[in-house]
């Protein structure tokens, strides 16, 4: 069964960093592209930034342009988003989830999920 496993979050004050990681199993990984979503409290989940099968395309959410970087290792099958300069806003929950069609950024369009890592930022 596919299993999609996010690591890497935490605890942090603003302007600091993160990296997270999603260790995928049960699927083919590099035919898939894979994204990061997030789900602030009170909130709806909303897309963060997306990485083709390749790793050639990469798509971000405008609030976290610049700032975040996605990438993969298929070797590894696994996808990683590096977070910089942090905002307290950027305090959510964060999912991987693998897409078979392509960059897409509703989250409905996405097959798997993963359980999350929760990113606090403190002020």
């Amino acid at each position: 069964q596919v299993q999609l496993a996010e690591s890497g979050g935490g605890l942090v004050q603003a302007g600091g960093s993160l990296r997270l990681s999603c260790a995928a199993s049960g699927l083919t990984f590099s035919r898939y592209a894979m994204g990061w979503f997030r789900q602030a409290p009170g909130k709806e989940r909303e897309f963060v930034a997306v990485i083709k099968w390749s790793g050639r395309n990469t798509y971000y959410a405008d609030s976290v342009k610049g700032r975040f970087t996605i990438s993969r290792e298929n070797a590894k099958n696994t996808v990683y988003l590096q977070m910089n300069s942090l905002k307290p806003e950027d305090t959510a929950v964060y999912y991987c989830a693998a897409d078979l069609d392509g960059l897409h950024s509703y989250s409905y369009e996405y097959d798997y999920w993963g359980q999350g890592t929760q990113v606090t930022v403190s002020s």
